[in-house]
């Protein structure tokens, strides 16, 4: 097979390198890679790898672990960004974290923090229409170990669509407990003890063979080019997904937020689509649902910019579903990285409920799954604090031949359980029908 790295590129970045260094090193060269390339050929034999890419643009992917730094509790966010900024390199950092402040609990899910930011040892990075191959090398450890994992890198074989011969996909909850559960919150909510909260599902789907995780997030990739795409591997598990939800970015004191909140199929055809989209503008319920969050994110970034346009909610459609999209922009009053930005929304009313801590203390006492990194945060930043953090939604953890899909519903006080059952089937639909092809 070719290889994937030229050797004249391995070679211009081994003249900026020195051996024995006692700090950090970081180059980097301009190379002709597509970023996916990179994990589709070495995720194999790395105990690490990750991937993001974003509508905007931005690719980035790595292998290895050349610095990594973890976080837990209230804070998590916080104490990360601070251990971020102790890294005075020129390099972006993968970053990512799970939707509950201790992190997640099942086996499965062993070795995901509850927030984490990995520098790769080996990455491409694509920005600004500008492709860079990048090498970070730990104090003390000899650069041409590194560099000859680049030397045995080769060209992915083309994708195939995955087929797998059988397959079996189990609820959890079963469907009938979990409209239970909305029925109880939607009781909770009439009674006045919650405004909304966003009630989670899992379904497991076990096939006789393995997939390949970043082919999927490859496929992925190529069918929802509006959404989020990301890969992150922890040993032998990898969270996958493309979720179309940002939960924030920031460039300089310019920041930007784009919830999504109220639901509605696509139709079989042009017609059908446009009347399902025209029912889902004139929702109250759906209406209402968006509102929520959008009020508590506005409260949330308004005292933190000197400028906040939100504008009227608009219907954004992707391939199985479509939204209630408000596309929020801003300008900070004082410097903040994205990784501070993104402690002060999570969880938007999107993924946990409102008021914030009544939800989230009902969703420890009802709900039956551990969301893990679902509804949490993936995406990458930079030391001087630009990035994108998307929600981590449309995922699923890949272990072995089962793979974990997540999705949930906003629960408001007209919320009907079959018609919320069927959203969380909608959502489930991206990672189920690669899953499941036969």
């Amino acid at each position: 097979m070719p290889r994937l790295i030229d050797p004249s590129l391995i070679d211009s970045l081994a003249a900026e390198l020195s051996d024995g260094a006692d700090h950090l090193q970081v180059a980097s060269v301009a190379a002709d890679i597509d970023p996916i390339a990179l994990v589709r050929s070495g995720s194999a034999t790395s105990g690490w790898a990750g991937y993001f890419s974003s509508p905007t643009g931005v690719e980035i992917a790595g292998l290895g672990v050349a610095w990594r730094t973890a976080a837990s509790g209230p804070n998590r966010l916080v104490d990360l960004d601070a251990s971020i900024r102790t890294r005075e390199v020129d390099a972006p950092l993968l970053v990512g974290f799970s939707f509950a402040a201790h992190g997640p609990g099942p086996a499965e899910w062993n070795g995901f923090a509850p927030a984490s930011a990995v520098l790769p040892l080996l990455s491409v990075v694509s920005r600004n229409g500008e492709s860079r191959l990048v090498v970070a090398v730990p104090p003390g450890r000899a650069p041409r170990d590194i560099l000859e994992l680049l030397l045995g890198l080769v060209v992915p074989p083309p994708l195939r669509v995955f087929e797998a011969a059988d397959h079996v996909v189990e609820s959890r909850p079963v469907p009938a407990a979990w409209r239970e559960s909305v029925s109880e919150a939607v009781g909770a909510i009439r009674a006045g003890a919650l405004e909304k909260v966003v009630l989670a599902r899992s379904v497991s789907v076990r096939t006789d063979i393995p997939a390949h995780p970043f082919d999927l997030v490859s496929q992925l990739r190529s069918g929802y080019p509006y959404s989020f795409t990301f890969g992150w591997q922890e040993g032998d598990s990898v969270f996958v997904g493309a979720s179309p939800e940002l939960l924030v970015s920031r460039t300089g004191l310019e920041i930007s937020t784009n919830p999504l909140a109220g639901s509605a199929a696509r139709g079989r055809d042009d017609q059908e689509d446009i009347g399902l989209g025209h029912a889902l503008t004139a929702s109250g319920k759906d209406q209402r649902e968006h509102v929520f969050v959008v009020e508590d994110i506005r409260a949330r970034l308004a005292p933190l910019t000197d400028e906040l346009v939100v504008p009227r909610p608009i219907l954004r459609k992707f391939p199985t579903v479509q939204h209630l999209s408000t596309e929020i922009s801003g300008l900070l009053s004082e410097t903040r990285s994205v990784v501070e930005l993104a402690d002060v929304l999570h969880p938007t009313p999107a993924v946990g409920g409102t008021p914030r801590d009544e939800s989230l203390l009902f969703l420890d006492k009802i709900e039956e799954i551990d969301r893990g990194w679902y509804a949490g945060g993936i995406g990458w930043c930079d030391p001087a604090g630009d990035g994108e953090v998307a929600v981590a939604l449309r995922c699923g953890l890949l272990r072995g031949s089962t793979a974990y899909l997540y999705a949930g519903a906003g629960i408001v006080a007209d919320s009907d359980p079959d018609e919320e059952l069927f959203e969380t089937r909608l959502k489930f639909r991206p990672m189920l029908d690669l899953l499941s092809a036969t």
